[in-house]
């Protein structure tokens, strides 16, 4: 390996459909030569992004906005964010429709993100169910449903079991309900659901204002070119063209505002007075 690329920027990306349009220019021409002599991506689920960055084998990651709370020395890169302002339909809880929330004993919850486990445990403090019981398991719907009363999914596996709904019930005559997690934090709070940012370990060192603009540069062209990355994701996963057009463009927030940075800083408070995570003052 050449010394110029030594020195590139490690990235953990996530490897789902909805960051697609923060990747375009990593990932596409005319620019993605040019930042490929600056960075270096490896792409894994949001969690194996946190611990990349904690444990120093990355410098820039796509984090779970949890693992600013738990992880001393994160910064956020500025400029963009995953989150939904209303329903997000990749974060979903599962259960039997004969069981309440409130009467849910176990929940087996997708190993990928340590923010929508810590989003889930405030909403069950606030159904009425602070005592209910996480089990970490791999994003199998029928599997996790065998083992517990309900079941989180997110990302991809989530857009692929509200695909897979109709057909299930055939399958299985088991009704079923599907709360969509970022609106029902949405109801509870009027707040948005933000899920990830970039993170960096490396601010004030490696990191330069340049930086964070190839990131905001890349999101914006993303957003201009929507409808190649419909064509090239529909022949990657079972989504009909349409789903994943308003996936990208109205369930999925992609500008990290003012109003995302509060429902950041919701989100830490009450996960705070809920004992999900440490005390953390959100800071830019």
């Amino acid at each position: 390996m050449s010394e110029q690329q030594d020195s590139r920027l490690r990235i953990a990306a996530i490897d789902f459909l909805n960051p697609a349009p923060l990747m375009w220019d990593f990932e596409h021409p005319p620019l993605n030569a040019e930042l490929a002599l600056k960075y270096q991506i490896a792409r894994m689920s949001p969690s194996e992004c946190a611990t990349r960055l904690a444990d120093g084998t990355a410098d820039i990651g796509l984090i779970p906005i949890a693992a600013l709370a738990t992880t001393p020395g994160l910064r956020i890169l500025p400029g963009c964010t995953i989150a939904s302002k209303g329903r997000v339909r990749s974060l979903l809880l599962v259960r039997r429709a004969g069981q309440p929330l409130a009467a849910l004993r176990t929940v087996a919850a997708d190993t990928a993100s340590r923010t929508t486990l810590a989003y889930s445990h405030i909403l069950f403090h606030n159904w009425g169910n602070p005592e209910v019981s996480f089990i970490p398991m791999a994003a199998d719907l029928d599997q996790m449903l065998d083992r517990a009363n309900a079941a989180i999914v997110i990302g991809d596996p989530a857009l692929l079991a509200l695909e897979e709904r109709n057909n299930r019930f055939e399958r299985t005559a088991e009704e079923l309900v599907y709360h969509d997690l970022a609106h029902e934090w949405h109801t509870l709070t009027g707040l948005p659901f933000v899920s990830a940012v970039w993170g960096t370990t490396a601010w004030g060192g490696l990191l330069d204002e340049s930086i964070a603009n190839d990131f905001i540069a890349s999101r914006d062209h993303g957003l201009e070119n929507i409808d190649a990355l419909v064509a090239e994701w529909s022949s990657r996963i079972a989504i009909p063209e349409n789903t994943i057009r308003t996936y990208l463009t109205g369930n999925i927030h992609y500008i990290l505002d003012e109003e995302c940075i509060e429902g950041m800083r919701g989100f830490f408070r009450m996960a705070a007075e809920a004992g999900v995570l440490p005390e953390y003052a959100l800071s830019f």
